[in-house]
């Protein structure tokens, strides 16, 4: 997770100009490594906890830990419906999406937890951008996946990450180095979550 942190530190250090120049009525742009160029309105960023960055990592880290602990609750909640291990959900947002609700990736999987459109709409999803509702979709998503792979959160997560028919094809996580780093990131998150 520190390394994660250390990342996130360098980038918001590059994005600093951005924010000290944006004008306080218009949009700042972000840019990503992840996300390509999103629009962001200022109150979202500081809802972020990027509004006002610091100078020093110790100072900008505390906005980055606010804006995780902001969807505890709601994970917390999702999580217990859905019969699911709170940290492996908070674990898999972390890695989706930074906690950024207004994600959105080059193949267009949006919100939270990154669902793609077709995905999103099976699941009574109709905003993928509000975090209540990506989040649920996501638990729903994810607890399915579980369930068709008994329970196999490896498995749960190739699926999720690379579609479970790639999982049934392969008999295991497929041979994507994209998945395969994916689920070892979320199991690692998750552990550290577990810790907290």
């Amino acid at each position: 997770m520190l390394d994660g942190l250390a990342s996130v530190l360098s980038r918001i250090q590059e994005i600093k100009a951005h924010f000290r120049g944006a004008s306080a009525g218009g949009p700042v742009t972000v840019a990503t490594r992840y996300y390509g160029m999103r629009q962001l309105e200022p109150a979202r960023v500081v809802a972020f906890g990027l509004g006002n960055l610091a100078e020093s990592p110790q100072e900008s880290t505390r906005g980055f830990v606010q804006t995780i602990s902001a969807y505890d609750d709601l994970i917390n909640q999702t999580a217990q419906k859905y019969k699911l291990d709170a940290a492996l959900l908070k674990a898999l947002i972390h890695a989706e999406s930074g906690f950024n609700p207004q994600a959105v990736s080059p193949a267009g999987a949006k919100g939270l937890t990154q669902l793609m459109p077709a995905t999103a709409a099976a699941l009574g999803v109709t905003d993928p951008f509000d975090p209540a509702q990506s989040i649920d979709g996501g638990a729903r998503y994810l607890r399915a996946q579980l369930d068709r792979f008994g329970g196999d959160e490896a498995l749960a997560l190739a699926a999720y990450n690379a579609g479970p028919a790639a999982v049934i094809k392969y008999r295991g996580i497929p041979p994507y180095k994209e998945t395969q780093n994916y689920v070892q990131k979320v199991l690692r998150l998750k552990e550290s979550y577990s810790d907290q």
